[in-house]
């Protein structure tokens, strides 16, 4: 094994440290997004995009990570005191890692809690319009039969 497998390990965890960054900034953005008043469901649609290619970027990553360390391990373990610095560097990203993980499942959480408050509230409005609609239509139905006379039986023996 040379320095270049210790490298691409580091390299991966700083970049999954970047892309844990983006998806905290995408996740207020997201909650920001729910909080308002009027949801628009096409950004939604969009930073629900955008979170899934960063997700299926970071399972990449680990993928990749997993690969080369499988393949160093030994060697890594075997040499502590020559990749010492690299080992505390690893670490280092790991706690970052896990820290910002935590920060997203919370995240994630209130957001979910935010878009069911926004479903419900527009499953509310949609049948509260349903219900506007039924009424103005027996209204409509109502008025209609108004003039309209059905026919009478007259007796005429009277």
């Amino acid at each position: 094994m040379n320095q270049n497998s210790v490298q691409i390990l580091l390299q991966s965890l700083e970049k999954k440290n970047q892309i844990l960054d983006q998806l905290i900034n995408h996740n207020e953005q997201q909650e920001k997004l729910l909080k308002n008043e009027e949801l628009n469901m096409d950004r939604l649609d969009q930073m629900l995009d955008v979170q899934g290619r960063l997700v299926a970027e970071l399972e990449r990553l680990d993928e990749g990570f997993e690969t080369v360390y499988d393949r160093t391990r030994e060697e890594i373990i075997g040499n502590k005191e020559k990749y010492r610095t690299e080992i505390k560097r690893m670490q280092e990203c790991i706690q970052q890692i896990t820290a910002k993980i935590a920060t997203i499942n919370a995240g994630n959480m209130r957001n979910k809690v935010l878009m069911e408050t926004q479903f419900k509230k527009q499953k509310q409005e949609i049948g509260k319009n349903v219900s506007i609609q039924k009424v103005a239509r027996n209204y409509y139905n109502s008025m209609n039969n108004l003039n309209h006379v059905s026919p009478q039986f007259y007796d005429s023996k009277q």
